[in-house]
């Protein structure tokens, strides 16, 4: 599909592991490589994957997690896109930053996440 359309494809959110990305990097699969986190077996496999996309020259970008996926996407040089979904923002004391289009990255430590206790206690729980 890639070698017969101008139209860039991406893959990697439903990647479950690094030998997985490896083997679709490797067929030429897609454009660019958009690895899950939690999916692809934490920072770690994703570091992997990104390093498998940038030997192979594809771009990378993240798949939900924006405020863990800031952070790996400032250490690429490879970085694409930031698919940012404020879904954990609501109940976190300081949600991922978006300036101008851009994320800033925080310089706490870690991840920087921090829940909002006050918020979080007033989270309702599906049945």
């Amino acid at each position: 599909l890639t070698r017969e359309t101008d139209t860039p494809i991406q893959a990697g959110e439903s990647w479950w592991s690094p030998r997985e990305a490896a083997r679709s990097i490797a067929a030429g699969a897609s454009d660019l490589v958009m690895p899950d986190v939690a999916r692809i077996g934490g920072v770690t496999a994703w570091l992997q994957v990104a390093a498998l996309a940038e030997t192979a020259g594809l771009p990378i970008s993240s798949h939900l997690y924006p405020e863990i996926s800031t952070h790996l996407l400032a250490s690429m040089s490879s970085a694409h896109l930031l698919e940012h979904l404020d879904l954990a923002g609501p109940i976190l004391r300081d949600p991922v930053e978006i300036r101008d289009g851009q994320a800033t990255v925080p310089e706490t430590p870690g991840t920087g996440v921090a829940w909002d206790e006050d918020a979080v206690a007033h989270v309702e729980l599906a049945p």
